[in-house]
């Protein structure tokens, strides 16, 4: 499917259907069915499930004028050991999105995907081909539980 990046969805508010001829309504139904379902389907979908892939909603153009959807999956942790993602086949270039946060039982604080080495005051985390891997600064606020988003392109 090719796309152009100017369009943005629309459904008009109004739109005046035949009375007299059948074979014209239902071309005029079957219109507004793909213009709704068009329109709704290029949102973004506001569900992040754990334990469960689920598709965003979001369209990237990476590869040209290819349309990719993204995939997304929340995990939760208590601990900074690392956590394997289970997501098969995936090559750390695919992911695209990625952030969470974490708590102290007092504060709520961000976790940066960042790279592999730690930054002062953080807690950061990256991604590889099967885990998630924490990096903890030796000043950075003690971890009672937090969880993290992945996303990422579904085909390389």
């Amino acid at each position: 499917m090719t796309f152009t990046p100017a369009q943005a969805p629309f459904l008009r508010t109004s739109r005046r259907f035949p009375a007299d001829n059948i074979d014209r309504l239902t071309l005029e139904i079957d219109k507004t069915y793909i213009d709704v379902a068009n329109a709704v389907n290029v949102r973004s979908i506001g569900i992040f499930p754990t334990n469960i892939q689920m598709a965003t909603g979001n369209s990237w153009f990476v590869n040209t004028n290819y349309r990719q959807q993204t995939l997304r999956q929340v995990y939760t942790f208590t601990a900074t050991t690392s956590i394997n993602h289970g997501i098969m086949n995936i090559n750390p270039q695919q992911f695209v999105n990625c952030f969470g946060n974490y708590t102290d039982g007092t504060n709520a604080y961000g976790l940066f995907w960042a790279t592999s080495v730690a930054i002062a005051g953080q807690i950061t985390f990256y991604v590889t081909t099967t885990q998630i891997i924490f990096n903890v600064s030796g000043t950075a606020p003690a971890l009672l539980s937090g969880s993290i988003v992945l996303e990422w392109l579904s085909q390389p």
